[in-house]
């Protein structure tokens, strides 16, 4: 029977094609729409991630309650012997020290006066380690524009347009005046090594990358840092086993009543995360579930009007003597056929395109460039598991009841009104 009717859909065009069409737009707009949003709201949190917060968070409870101020005042101290513990405890996520800064960058002139002075935000991280991964976790390698990465403790990467700004070149030389970890004040030359284009303009506008240990000794922070981020080992962040890691270290290491302590957290609960946890699966889902109800809207018409208009067709196989429940089972089965085709068609259309935008991306950077949300500039899709079943919904079932709600005309036709349509 199956085979009977996929040959008739083959054969006549005309009953099939149109049809098989619209199924394929719907389910590939649908799976691309899907792949888009999950890719940029997933690239939001992981960016964050990266640059700031981890997938978890050690810092000392009183940098915790301040750390909008980057009180490098408040950092922790012996950190190697508590990296060797976390290391010890949780052996299969990555453990990396970071130093947030902040101050003011000197560009001098020939004459080593002040040329051109600007507000820097700084971010200090393992950049010489042989087997550090915070070049390609924070994207250096794709970003760098002008000149090579750091090779010195004293080298630093600044923003492109913050380099411009300056009138510094790689090669040149820029002064950092900051406080260090006790208060006083540090003033510490850097040779700007290159420049990179970080691609959040927040960053753009005043950011700068060095290696930890130039700013450890800038800032009198031998052995202590402002805050260490854990990775997990997963492609996504999963907040289940991120909160497993939060509330084992607190339980051990954390006491509430020394507010030098260390404490963790996790991505979801720092600052407005947890919101934006929230609003991101609320958001995909209505935005999802809305754009999956247009299409059934669609598609449920194509299968209504399709149905419709083959009631003569039905008025000749009644006439010859073929049963109402036959042809009614003939025609569901036909659409069930047409959905199939088409949602498997337009699956692999979508996720084609879908792979297209996740490799390549488009780039919103000039509507973003007066953005101080730390976004990235080029947004980018995401194939995930749901996206090789999710057309499926809109391409098979809405179809499939346009045909059985315009079929159930069949049990109606009477046979005077057969005769005189087929006489006309």
């Amino acid at each position: 029977m199956i085979r009977f009717l996929l040959k008739g859909l083959l054969r006549d065009r005309n009953r099939s094609l149109m049809p098989i069409l619209i199924v394929t737009a719907g389910v590939a707009l649908t799976v691309l729409m899907f792949c888009y949003m999950t890719g940029v709201l997933g690239d939001m949190i992981e960016t964050t991630a990266n640059y700031s917060s981890g997938h978890v968070k050690m810092m000392t409870r009183a940098y915790a309650k301040n750390k909008a101020q980057v009180p490098n005042d408040l950092a922790l101290l012996d950190v190697n012997d508590l990296l060797t513990k976390l290391h010890h405890n949780y052996p299969t996520m990555e453990f990396v020290q970071r130093i947030n800064l902040g101050g003011l960058l000197d560009s001098p002139d020939k004459n080593r006066e002040t040329k051109k002075q600007g507000i820097v935000a700084g971010i200090a991280v393992d950049l010489l380690s042989k087997n550090s991964k915070e070049i390609d976790r924070l994207n250096i390698r794709n970003s760098l524009r002008k000149g090579r990465f750091p090779k010195k403790p004293n080298e630093v990467l600044l923003s492109d347009e913050f380099a411009d700004k300056l009138e510094v070149k790689p090669g040149g030389t820029v002064t950092l005046i900051t406080s260090t970890m006790y208060g006083s004040m540090s003033i510490q030359n850097f040779v700007v090594a290159g420049t990179i284009d970080f691609g959040m303009q927040a960053m753009d506008r005043s950011g700068m990358i060095a290696d930890i240990s130039g700013i450890q000794n800038a800032l009198d922070m031998n052995d202590a840092c402002g805050e260490i981020l854990g990775f997990l080992n997963s492609q996504n962040y999963d907040d289940i086993q991120a909160m497993n890691v939060e509330q084992t270290f607190n339980k051990k290491y954390s006491d509430e009543d020394d507010e030098f302590s260390p404490v963790m957290t996790r991505l979801k609960n720092e600052s407005m995360m947890s919101d934006y946890f929230d609003y991101v699966d609320n958001i995909v889902g209505i935005i999802i579930s809305i754009f999956i109800f247009s299409m059934s809207i669609v598609l449920w018409n194509t299968g209504l009007i399709g149905g419709l208009r083959r009631y003569g067709e039905v008025g000749v196989r009644l006439a010859i003597g073929e049963e109402k429940g036959h042809i009614y089972r003939s025609m569901i089965m036909e659409s069930i056929l047409i959905g199939i085709i088409g949602s498997f068609i337009g699956t692999i259309i979508g996720l084609g395109f879908s792979y297209w935008i996740q490799e390549v991306g488009i780039n919103v950077g000039d509507i973003l460039k007066n953005s101080k949300m730390m976004v990235p500039s080029v947004f980018r899709a995401k194939i995930t598991t749901p996206a090789y079943y999710l057309g499926f919904i809109p391409g098979l079932f809405s179809i499939v009841l346009g045909t059985m709600l315009s079929g159930i005309g069949i049990y109606k036709r009477k046979t005077a009104q057969l005769f005189k349509e087929l006489d006309t």
